[in-house]
């Protein structure tokens, strides 16, 4: 997608307010068009593949069907399309979920505007938005289940998968345990956007995980 296109928004909600509320708080932002909405997951995936959009926000709860079962297929179906889940409680199995079926940010339905509007952007980047605090929630939701024994367990493997890293490499993961985007890791690195990129793809690879979260975990559990 070109830098001078604007963003093309499909919001997904079964409150009608909800969906008012956020058109008329995005549709004004420079650079983002609400191109369509739904009410369900299932007029989802009648609407959104026609709508030309490249961003989706898209609530979990629903009737009729679900967030999580829109986004696997639209994902499924449309690939490159980048799916934002917002939620409304700190902790949720369906979350967890969620990370496996590729949805590229998560946050909670009160996020600021500006920040909302960052994370749109973000995402349709081709970066993938975070809210700390959804973050946080998750790690205390897959870490405090198991024994001492377990957790001891899973410390000595993560901080044997860290020690595979470079002193940078590292750094960066520490990062993106914390929540922080790829802009904000180069800020306080004092490196550059891509190089980040670079460095967090190759945490992927070596850590053998597939998101920032589970990179997230992975810190955590080695500190723990």
């Amino acid at each position: 997608m070109s830098e001078s296109q604007p963003i093309r928004l499909a919001v997904v909600d079964d409150d009608p307010m909800v969906r008012a509320a956020l058109k008329m708080m995005l549709g004004g932002s420079s650079g983002i068009t609400v191109v369509a909405e739904a009410e369900d997951g299932e007029e989802a995936l009648r609407v959104v593949p026609t709508s030309g959009a490249d961003v989706v926000l898209m609530d979990i709860r629903m009737p009729v069907r679900d967030g999580l079962s829109a986004t696997e297929e639209l994902r499924r179906t449309h690939p490159d399309l980048k799916v934002i889940v917002l939620t409304t409680f700190d902790t949720d199995d369906m979350v967890l979920r969620a990370l496996r079926i590729g949805a590229a940010g998560f946050l909670l339905k009160d996020t600021p505007p500006a920040r909302l509007v960052e994370a749109i952007r973000t995402v349709a980047s081709g970066q993938p938005m975070l809210s700390p605090s959804v973050t946080a929630q998750l790690i205390a939701a897959v870490t405090s289940d198991g024994s001492a024994s377990q957790a001891r367990d899973r410390a000595r493997a993560a901080q044997a998968a860290l020690e595979l890293l470079t002193e940078r490499e590292r750094d960066v993961a520490l990062g993106v345990a914390r929540g922080l985007s790829n802009a904000e890791i180069a800020a306080e690195l004092y490196m550059g956007v891509p190089t980040v990129k670079t460095h967090v793809g190759r945490l992927f690879t070596k850590l053998g995980v597939e998101n920032r979260v589970q990179v997230a975990i992975l810190v955590h559990d080695a500190q723990a």
